[in-house]
């Protein structure tokens, strides 16, 4: 008889365990999708589409193409989990990480394929912006700026 009082005192430690485990997970979730909403309006007050849009049809008489990809849009279960991109000079290491990222590309043909791509994402140490791989305050003024340098560095301006 202690054996079945042993199960039925573990199968009510384990529903308890179990709840406290799902509340959590409830909770975590919540707050990941707060902040990837706060991402997503992010990226619209900066206007990031915006801004590439515009360089594409003033500077590239709008022959470049643009495209946004949002990390978490094609998310597959942890087990089958794959990068949604993979930036050049990507390492093992960054396929690792999991990364919640708007990508913005503005790419265009002229002498060989060039390109900026503006990320807007959240690391452990809050959100970051970059440009081409090169961090800058997540402010407009900022990302106009480096908008302007990664164009002219693109074309050894």
């Amino acid at each position: 008889m202690a054996w079945r009082e042993t199960l039925q005192s573990l199968r009510q430690e384990l529903s308890e365990v179990r709840s406290v485990r799902r509340q959590r997970v409830a909770e975590e979730d919540a707050e990941l999708a707060r902040e990837r909403q706060e991402l997503t309006e992010m990226a619209r007050t900066l206007g990031i589409s915006e801004l590439l849009s515009e360089m594409n049809a003033t500077l590239l008489d709008g022959s470049g193409k643009l495209e946004t990809v949002v990390a978490w849009d094609d998310e597959t279960p942890d087990d089958e989990m794959e990068p949604a991109f993979v930036a050049i000079g990507a390492t093992d290491q960054d396929d690792e990480e999991e990364g919640d990222v708007i990508s913005t590309y503005l790419s265009w043909d002229e002498g060989g394929e060039l390109e900026i791509v503006v990320d807007l994402g959240l690391s452990d140490e809050g959100t970051y912006l970059q440009i081409n791989g090169i961090e800058i305050r997540p402010e407009r003024e900022a990302l106009e700026k480096g908008l302007v340098v990664a164009f002219r560095d693109e074309l050894d301006l």
